[in-house]
């Protein structure tokens, strides 16, 4: 393989921020990652396995290994009865791939529309907007076991998708490597307007998949969750924080005024903007070159030539103040990557 070295990783991250890598590697078929792999142990180096780079945040110190970023192409489309199996290399454009598939009238996607990131994070982070999460068409997952250096297939169950979480960024950590993702899409199916957004927006009116998917991008762009080089707001790694999932005494504790959506059993989900909002960290909201977001208050965004030092100097104060506020500990999306 082409091993280069010492490369900027803040370019190939929404964020912006980062240092270099000591090696760098692009893997375009599942014979360059089992290749690189090999390389990284024959060098006892460790590796970072690089995707779309909106959901990151390199170091300042940048990553004293080989990164491989993953540049895995192509879809295929297998009709079934009253579905469709969609098959897509881990680095192809999620949203593009949205694109297709709600042209194609397949439903399952229109929620997830305007996401940046690759196909192969979406199992990851089981990624998830306006009441859909994308472990609902997942079928199967192929990756790479780091552990026996074979390429595997991992059925949904397998994966123990949960609300932002999956063996990938749990109990298997840095085990595999997305390769390719199969998704079950419904023919001619109904857009899912359960969010209160979308039902708002749409009253008793009955969407299209196509209208929805509109829908959906054009409140991500009120909210600067759709990259666009010229909004500063744009300038993130999305949602910084997940919205904790508490015990209905706690959320009592806080008071009626508190949303809340039902969880598991016993449990409530709140949302993270409503608790930053309250603990005092407004749109807007400065620390050095690092800041939220003026549109939405889940995103800390690069004001202008932000350090990861101070991306993470802000998500530990809001951290700090929603504890102290309400004694809920916020916990992160993003991928820290050489802390």
């Amino acid at each position: 393989m082409d091993i280069k070295e010492n490369i900027s990783l803040a370019r190939f991250t929404t964020l912006r921020v980062g240092g270099t890598a000591r090696f760098f590697a692009e893997a375009r078929t599942e014979a360059d990652v089992i290749e690189a792999f090999g390389w990284a142990r024959a060098n006892e180096t460790e590796v970072f396995v690089l995707g779309g780079g909106s959901n990151i945040v390199v170091s300042d110190a940048g990553f004293d290994g080989l990164v491989i970023k993953i540049r895995l192409t192509g879809v295929a489309f297998e009709e079934e009865a009253n579905s469709v199996r969609v098959t897509a290399g881990a680095g192809e454009d999620w949203d593009a791939l949205a694109a297709v598939c709600v042209e194609k009238k397949l439903a399952g996607f229109e929620c997830l529309s305007g996401i940046p990131g690759t196909v192969g994070g979406t199992p990851v982070q089981n990624v998830g907007a306006y009441g859909q999460e994308v472990s609902e068409t997942i079928v199967s997952v192929r990756c790479f076991d780091r552990r026996s250096s074979e390429v595997v297939e991992l059925s949904n169950t397998e994966c123990s998708f949960a609300y932002r979480k999956s063996i990938f960024n749990m109990t298997e950590r840095e085990r595999y490597v997305v390769l390719s993702v199969v998704y079950n899409l419904v023919k001619n199916g109904e857009p899912k307007i359960v969010y209160k957004d979308l039902k708002e927006r749409f009253g008793k009116s009955e969407p299209t998949l196509k209208e929805t998917r509109d829908v959906v991008i054009r409140i991500r762009k009120e909210k600067a969750m759709v990259i666009d080089e010229a909004d500063p707001n744009s300038r993130s790694a999305g949602s910084f924080f997940k919205n904790p999932i508490v015990d209905v005494s706690i959320a009592d504790e806080i008071g009626r005024e508190v949303p809340r959506f039902p969880s598991a059993e016993g449990k409530v989900k709140i949302p993270a903007a409503w608790l930053i909002e309250r603990a005092g960290f407004h749109k807007g909201f400065a620390l050095g070159n690092a800041g939220i977001s003026e549109k939405h208050s889940l995103a800390i965004v690069n004001r202008r030539g932000a350090t990861a030092g101070e991306i993470v100097a802000l998500k530990e104060l809001i951290q700090k103040g929603v504890f102290e506020k309400f004694g809920i500990a916020l916990e992160t999306e993003p991928v820290f990557v050489g802390f």
